[in-house]
């Protein structure tokens, strides 16, 4: 959950320049101030796939500051 949607489509992007296709979803398709990244896990996937999508998204995380924040502190940061 990110909450801002100009930061899950930033981050969603991001991803993307790391490899990984996720989506940002953000108003009209969630409710305000519910945006997120949404991925989708296939069993063809083997376990350096996930180590790779998890190292993508652990430093677009860092990039962003997001990592460990609560839902207040992210919002704070980067508003609804």
């Amino acid at each position: 959950m990110l909450f801002n949607a100009k930061l899950a489509q930033d981050f969603s992007r991001d991803l993307y320049g790391e490899g990984i296709y996720a989506i940002g979803f953000f108003f009209p398709v969630v409710a305000k101030g519910q945006a997120r990244i949404r991925t989708q896990i296939s069993a063809a996937h083997k376990i350096g796939h996930l180590d790779r999508a998890l190292a993508a998204f652990t430093k677009v995380g860092k990039k962003y500051n997001i990592l460990g924040k609560s839902k207040e502190e992210i919002v704070e940061m980067y508003g609804l």
